[in-house]
């Protein structure tokens, strides 16, 4: 059993694990890569006892990789603005040179020996990985073995969970996530992070094709690097088969401050406590004194339509989810029965329970909702809500001979909309709650990943971060 930490979260002095700017010292000598990777595997022999962010470690392959790197950077040759940073593969992308094992017992000691295309672009860029992070098992909700980095009580969220922890913590200064329902935004909520949650179809996801709303994404303790983990995956694989991929400039966009925001509620606002609510009136209040106009469901009958659209969005999402997944799944179960969760077959048994008109009713929602999403287009710059339903839970596991916990990793309730609309999200540590962190998202319409990280660029430069005690 670990040892129970708690450090309070203060975001107005934590102080991220940081790359772009250690790399502009590379350049004259005074720090180098590999003296930047040390420094991230002083802080995880410290750390990983209690937060267990990662599946698996490769230190001297990444020590091989920062050596080439500092070598590229002292020719004045690096390979691109991320060449020699340690970057954490979420557990579900298949890497060649550690195991792949999907946070699932069916698959301990699985080992394909192979890279998944984000993956392999950021190798092609100069980068050193150097581990994989934990996550739920399948990329569902049954839980892995971390902690959040500020409360080991608590969860870091779900269900790239090792990426937001191992960021949080100052292990590493970026990790690959996915999302399909909110697996990238909720926990870098919950830790603290910066993330990008990209266009449906952003990132090519390479051998993980399976359901229609999964994407890759990036974790970062500043918006720099995230921007730049993203292009560099894009500009060197692409995205999804049939899609355009992300798109925009080679450097982090400049921010931009918006004239007119969205205030979008979601089926999460009803249940949201009392301190979260306080906290996020305060980031609007802010805004507001900056002469930045907030429409909400109140003052404008589009946006009262869409927060119509996905008032179901959750069953909506996880019937789309389960149905999709519930072949692999299947097989998985009948081949190794022990080897898979309860959670996860009753996920397969919701699947089963479903007609194949079910799953077209599901798409059909989400199409109204895309439809809705869309005749908002000019009306606003983006939408703003928040990330995560309050602060992370405390959990410490299912309990013996009593049901299921519901929700082990969180409730994706904010995360569903951006998600079943294909939006670009971008989440920033603006709040805190108790002395933990609570995320606030801004996202937008499909394709416009550059302008929403635009804009979350000026929100955390103008927005001073509210502590709410």
């Amino acid at each position: 059993m670990t040892k129970s930490t708690s450090t309070r979260y203060d975001p107005t002095t934590y102080e991220a694990l940081t790359f772009h700017d250690a790399a502009q010292r590379f350049k004259t000598g005074e720090d180098s890569p590999q003296d930047f990777l040390e420094r991230c595997l002083a802080t995880i022999e410290e750390r990983e006892p209690v937060v267990q962010a990662f599946a698996h470690l490769n230190p001297e392959l990444a020590r091989a990789s920062a050596e080439a790197s500092a070598q590229r950077w002292a020719a004045g040759e690096p390979l691109s603005p991320i060449d020699g940073m340690p970057i954490g593969i979420k557990d579900l992308l298949e890497t060649k040179d550690m195991p792949t094992e999907f946070g699932c017992e069916a698959f301990r000691g699985n080992f394909p020996q192979r890279d998944n295309a984000a993956v392999w672009a950021l190798r092609q860029a100069g980068a050193v990985i150097l581990g994989k992070t934990v996550t739920a098992e399948l990329g569902g909700s049954h839980p892995g073995p971390t902690t959040n980095p500020f409360d080991s009580q608590r969860s870091p969220g779900g269900s790239s969970s090792g990426s937001a922890a191992a960021v949080a913590a100052r292990m590493i200064p970026a990790a690959i996530g996915s999302q399909v329902g909110g697996s990238i935004i909720r926990p870098a909520g919950y830790c603290g992070n910066v993330a990008l949650k990209p266009s449906q179809g952003g990132i090519n996801r390479g051998e993980r094709q399976a359901t229609s709303m999964s994407t890759h994404g990036v974790h970062a303790g500043c918006i720099e690097d995230m921007w730049q983990v993203a292009i560099e995956i894009a500009r060197r694989a692409g995205g999804d088969r049939g899609w355009p991929g992300l798109n925009g400039p080679s450097t982090t966009p400049a921010a931009r401050k918006p004239e007119r925001l969205i205030v979008l509620e979601t089926q999460g606002w009803a249940g949201l406590d009392a301190s979260s609510k306080q906290g996020f009136a305060a980031v609007l209040d802010q805004l507001a004194d900056l002469d930045i106009q907030l429409l909400r469901r109140s003052d404008h009958r589009l946006v009262e339509e869409l927060e119509c659209a996905i008032s179901d969005a959750a069953a909506v999402c996880n019937s789309i989810t389960n149905w999709e997944n519930q072949w692999a799944t299947r097989n998985l179960v009948k081949q190794h029965p022990e080897g898979v969760s309860e959670r996860a077959k009753a996920a397969l048994e919701h699947a089963e329970s479903m007609s194949v008109d079910d799953y077209r009713v599901a798409m059909l929602s989400r199409e109204v909702a895309q439809a809705a999403h869309a005749a908002l287009a000019g009306s606003a710059d983006a939408i703003i809500t928040l990330s995560c339903p309050g602060p992370a839970h405390i959990w410490q596991g299912d309990q013996p001979g009593e049901p299921l916990a519901p929700l082990p990793t969180g409730d994706p309730v904010f995360n569903f909309p951006s998600s079943m609309l294909f939006a670009p999200a971008v989440t920033m540590p603006l709040v805190s709650v108790e002395g933990m962190p609570v995320g606030v998202q801004v996202f937008g319409q499909p394709n416009q990943d550059a302008e929403m990280t635009s804009i979350a660029r000026w929100l955390l430069e103008a927005v001073a971060a509210v502590v709410v005690e």
